[in-house]
């Protein structure tokens, strides 16, 4: 079975990718699965370039079919900021992005928000990289006080129409209409004709 290599070195994103990826006929591992040391620079002002900027090394550096992501949270209220800086959000020694964010926006009455995904597929060839782009966007709100346990980042403060936040839903739910869910599926078909399925 082929190796699909998720080019991420947070947890919690590789498990919502095994996850959301589960169903394909690959291997879905991790750099440090395969023993790969590697740190990205996202310096980037789109999703779309910082995504294929993590694609092109790390299929680069190991060979193999690879997918990278670059999403973000988008709020009324920053100028529909973060964006790509939202892992940053706040800079380098806020140790609590998700506080600093409802502190920022603690007065705020328009309180809508988006979450957005970008994907790149790294095709390994002889040249460069080929590289592939997806997305997928899941439509909320900012909440006023974390709710719920589950997910990880900014789902418990992200809440959707239904009244639930990210971090409420059962996780088949969440992969099912999140935005990074809706980009695997973009993406999906492609997947399987490239792993040969």
């Amino acid at each position: 079975m082929r190796q699909l290599l998720v080019a991420t070195n947070n947890a919690g994103k590789l498990r919502e990718f095994e996850r959301l990826l589960g169903d394909l006929p690959a291997e879905v591992v991790g750099p440090a699965q395969i023993g790969l040391r590697l740190e990205v620079p996202e310096p980037y002002e789109t999703y779309a370039e910082n995504a294929t900027a993590k694609a092109d090394a790390f299929c680069r550096a190991s060979g193999l079919l690879v997918l990278a992501d670059d999403s973000g949270l988008e709020a009324a209220a920053l100028d529909w900021g973060p964006g790509v800086r939202t892992g940053r959000f706040g800079g380098p020694d806020v140790s609590d992005r998700v506080a600093a964010l409802l502190e920022q926006i603690d007065d705020a009455t328009d309180r809508r928000a988006r979450m957005v995904c970008w994907l790149a597929i790294g095709v390994p060839t002889e040249a460069d990289p080929g590289i592939e782009l997806f997305s997928g966007v899941m439509e909320g709100s900012v909440t006023r006080a974390r709710r719920g346990s589950g997910g990880f980042g900014y789902d418990p403060v992200f809440e959707l129409p239904s009244g639930l936040t990210n971090a409420e839903l059962p996780e088949a739910e969440k992969d099912r209409i999140s935005h990074r869910g809706r980009a695997v599926a973009a993406a999906s078909q492609r997947l399987r004709e490239l792993l040969g399925d």
